[in-house]
C-alpha cells in the first residue's frame, strides 16, 4: 500500500546554472588580477630599491632581444614599402612613399610589432621562470626567509618590462625607416637627407607622444600579464607549461585591444 509521501510529488532540483558558474569565476579572477595590479602599485616605489637586479632584467629584456628586434623591423619597414609601391604609382604619388612610410611605421607598427615579438620572447620566459618557482615551492622559501618574493620577482620584471619596451619600439622605428630608405634608393635614387625629411616633414609631436604611450603601456601589459600567470600557477610542470602559452596569448590579446583604445583616444586630439 503506497503512504502519502510515496505518492507525493517530488520537486524536480534544478542543476546549477553553468554560465551563472562561470560569470562568477570571470569576476572572481578579475578580482584577483585587480588585487595583483594593485599590490604591484603599493610595492614597486616603495625602498628596498633592487637597482642590480633591474638592470639585470632590462639586460634580459632588452639586450637579449635586440637582434630579433632589428631583424623583425628592418624586414618590416622594407615590405611595407615594397608592397605600398604599386599602389601609390597608380596615381603617380610614389614622391610621398617615405611620408606613408613614417607615418605608418611611429603611429602604429613600431610599437604594435615590438610589443608582439616582446610578449612572444619575454612574457612567455616570464610566465615560465616565475611558474617553475612556484611549484618547486621557492617563491614560498623566500618568503619564509624574510624576502618579499613579489617585489623582487614581480615588481622588478614589470618595470624592466615597462621601461626596455618603449626602448626598443623607438630602435624599432628607426630600423624599419632604414629599411623603407633602402627600397626607395634603390627604385628612385632617393638620397638619405632627402628621405629623412620627407620622413619627418608629416610627423607631429602628437605621433611621437602616442607611440611613446603605446609602448610603455604594452610593456606594463606584458609584463604584468607574465608575472600574474607564473605567480598563481599550479599543478606541477602542466602549469609551468599552460602559464607560458596562457601568458603569450593573453598579453597579445591585450595589446591589441589597447591599441584600439589609444588609437582612438589619440584620434580625438588630431
Amino acid at each position: 500500500m503506497d503512504t502519502p509521501d510515496s505518492t507525493a510529488e517530488q520537486v524536480p532540483v534544478k542543476p546549477p546554472n553553468k554560465l551563472a558558474k562561470r560569470l562568477a569565476g570571470t569576476f572572481a579572477d578579475l578580482y584577483d588580477v585587480v588585487r595583483f595590479i594593485l599590490r604591484f602599485f603599493k610595492e614597486a616605489f616603495v625602498p628596498p630599491y633592487e637597482g642590480k637586479e633591474l638592470l639585470r632584467q632590462c639586460y634580459e629584456v632588452g639586450v637579449r632581444s635586440l637582434a630579433l628586434i632589428t631583424l623583425t623591423g628592418f624586414i618590416v619597414g622594407l615590405i611595407f614599402t615594397k608592397q605600398s609601391r604599386p599602389s601609390l604609382s597608380e596615381f603617380g604619388a610614389t614622391s610621398w612613399l617615405p611620408s606613408l612610410v613614417s607615418i605608418a611605421i611611429m603611429r602604429a607598427l613600431a610599437p604594435l610589432v615590438t610589443a608582439l615579438i616582446t610578449a612572444g620572447r619575454v612574457g612567455s620566459s616570464i610566465g615560465a621562470e616565475l611558474g617553475s618557482m612556484r611549484v618547486t615551492e621557492q617563491i614560498d622559501a623566500m618568503e619564509v626567509s624574510g624576502t618579499n618574493p613579489f617585489k623582487f620577482l614581480v615588481c622588478i620584471r614589470v618595470l624592466a618590462t615597462t621601461i626596455t619596451v618603449p626602448i626598443l619600439s623607438t630602435f624599432a622605428a628607426f630600423v624599419a625607416i632604414l629599411g623603407g630608405f633602402l627600397n626607395v634608393h634603390q627604385n628612385e635614387g632617393t638620397s638619405y637627407s632627402t628621405f629623412i625629411a620627407q620622413v619627418f616633414e608629416p610627423l607631429s609631436f602628437l605621433d611621437f607622444e602616442s607611440s611613446l604611450i603605446k609602448s610603455i603601456v604594452f610593456g606594463f601589459t606584458i609584463g604584468i600579464v607574465g608575472a600574474y600567470k607564473g605567480y598563481n600557477s599550479s599543478r606541477g610542470t602542466e602549469g609551468v607549461g599552460k602559464a607560458a602559452n596562457s601568458a603569450v596569448v593573453t598579453a597579445m590579446f591585450l595589446v591589441f585591444i589597447e591599441e584600439i583604445v589609444i588609437v582612438q583616444i589619440v584620434g580625438w586630439f588630431r
